[in-house]
């Protein structure tokens, strides 16, 4: 039976397939995309694509996509992309995912959203029959000014009845993301009833910079499963 890394790196590689060249790309973060950028590194190298520009979600996938000798951009300079590629952290049947356990949430739904296709590729334990139901974190990003305030709104939505929601720490100190914010990780012991409504009351409050949940925005599943690549379209 092949290795979690291996499925990975086959999803990785199956999602690769999508990249044609002369793409825009939007580049994902995390282990399961970090393997798609190294595929499409090599495909670029080999000359079997040409013309690609990447747009990294994060400062860690900016380093191993310019170490790769992928020509990179941002938003500012290419707004308008073909294709993104990315890893997520819970799948529900309708394809709706949440992102951000490492870190990289603003940068990836401000890229996923520039982006006229988006392809995710997860290994078969992030699927779930409802967003929260991996009992692991669902992140938020706020500003770091008056921080435990958001923390204590966030809590008390009730569109998020039940969750506990702690600061991410690193170490002794709280993380701090490449945007300078903090992150607040919701749990929760049952599955968010109303996604799109927890959705629309976070982003009420001022404070709050993004979330994790990320909704009606991907178009392709690559689920790397024990008995093979599995991929999921989203019904039109």
């Amino acid at each position: 039976m092949a290795s979690q890394d291996e499925l990975k790196r086959q999803a990785g590689w199956k999602a690769a397939e999508y990249v044609e060249s002369g793409m825009k790309l939007g580049l994902g973060t995390g282990s399961t995309a970090a393997f798609a950028v190294e595929r499409i590194g090599q495909l670029l190298k080999e000359g079997t694509l040409k013309d690609i520009v990447g747009v990294p979600t994060s400062i860690r996938t900016y380093e191993q996509a310019q170490g790769l000798g992928i020509p990179l951009a941002t938003l500012d300079e290419v707004s308008d992309l073909d294709l993104a590629i990315d890893g997520a952290d819970e799948v529900d049947p309708d394809l709706n995912v949440v992102k951000g356990r490492g870190g990289a949430l603003l940068r990836e739904k401000m890229v996923e959203l520039a982006s006229k296709k988006f392809v995710c590729i997860v290994d078969e334990s992030k699927l779930v029959e409802g967003l929260g139901g991996s009992k692991d974190a669902m992140p938020v990003e706020i500003v770091q000014f008056c921080w435990k305030y958001n923390l204590e709104r966030l809590q008390s939505l009730p569109e998020l009845a039940g969750c506990e929601a702690k600061l991410r720490m690193a170490g002794d100190k709280p993380y701090v993301t490449d945007n300078s914010n903090y992150i607040v990780d919701l749990y929760f012991q049952t599955p968010i009833k109303d996604a799109k409504a927890a959705a629309a009351a976070m982003s009420e409050l001022t404070g709050v910079v993004d979330h994790g949940l990320f909704l009606d925005m991907v178009d392709v599943v690559i689920i790397a499963a024990a008995d093979g690549v599995q991929v999921k379209e989203k019904s039109k």
